[in-house]
């Protein structure tokens, strides 16, 4: 009971890397009803973003320094790539049956993988992505590493400015007006198409400031690393409930904490020690999802989208 409150604050900051990505996967299902497999890609992409700007800065320039402008590197390249998705890979197929944009968002994402492992070869493996120096830092029984920090900042940040651009400005208003009937949406002037060249364009900033967040964290980033985190994004947006923003974040802290718990806890039951072991940190998010499904399918805030099947 000790190590508690420390394994909740591993599970919130975790939890926060989750809902960042997996605001994408809800503000495009919201919109157009299209599960982006290729999402967890874009947020690979944002990494490999930020450390293309770091190598080219010069030697010697300080994170403090560097930090902002690779965050844009990683913004400008995810959102590069997912407006380019929408425009060429998506939008031919959004009258087509569900399966086809489905097929292409799976090839799109192994082609990326494959565009990255190019740009950089010695990705195969992982690649040392830059550190902020200091710390760790405590308060009272917690400690919080220093490439914790951003995510500190950044999350809470990022969910008060979409909050606010969602609710109070006339883009927003619009996404909202689309996401419950676009046909009626367009007739009272919307343009849909762009309404949804923005949720994409928001959906992979968001990656890209997580796909920074992870890169501090753990220390290194490779080609592979959006399968895994993009499936639990994906996990932790149904679990708020796909279609709801605030669902999304609310959808990743639990996983984050569930997840974070799990792997703490069940080793210390009887019989269970090798199930608590980080391996099967994946296992148990999963189950959470299973579990979740099976007694609240609409997830735990519900849908906020109208069902136009």
């Amino acid at each position: 009971m000790n190590e508690l409150p420390q394994q909740l604050v591993n599970g919130l900051l975790l939890g926060s890397m989750y809902g960042l990505v997996a605001i994408g996967y809800t503000m495009v299902y919201g919109i157009v009803q299209l599960i982006n497999f290729a999402h967890g890609e874009i947020f690979m992409t944002g990494a490999f973003g930020a450390l293309t700007v770091w190598l080219w800065l010069p030697g010697g320039t300080t994170m403090w320094v560097a930090l902002p402008l690779m965050i844009i590197g990683a913004v400008v390249v995810a959102v590069a790539i997912a407006v380019g998705a929408e425009r060429f890979a998506y939008r031919p197929l959004r009258n087509a049956p569900r399966l086809a944009p489905l097929i292409t968002a799976i090839g799109l994402s192994l082609a990326l993988q494959q565009a990255v492992w190019a740009w950089y070869p010695e990705a195969k493996s992982a690649r040392t992505f830059p550190q902020i120096s200091g710390g760790p830092f405590e308060i009272g029984s917690v400690t919080i590493q220093t490439g914790d920090i951003f995510l500190v900042v950044a999350a809470p940040i990022s969910m008060a400015v979409l909050a606010y651009f969602v609710m109070k400005t006339r883009t927003g208003r619009g996404m909202q007006a689309t996401a419950q009937d676009p046909d009626t949406a367009k007739l009272m002037g919307v343009n849909t198409d762009r309404i949804i060249v923005i949720a994409f364009a928001l959906g992979a900033a968001f990656a890209a400031v997580g796909a920074v967040a992870y890169g501090l964290k753990y220390g290194e980033i490779n080609f592979r690393m959006g399968f895994i985190l993009g499936l639990k994004a994906f996990t932790a947006a149904v679990l708020g409930g796909i279609g709801n923003i605030y669902g999304a974040m609310i959808g990743g802290v639990v996983l984050g904490v569930a997840e974070t718990l799990a792997t703490a806890y069940i080793a210390d039951i009887p019989g269970m020690d090798k199930f608590g072991s980080q391996s099967w940190a994946d296992v148990w998010a999963f189950v959470l999802l299973i579990l979740v499904l099976l007694f609240r399918p609409q997830g735990l805030l519900g849908e906020r989208v109208a069902d136009r099947a």
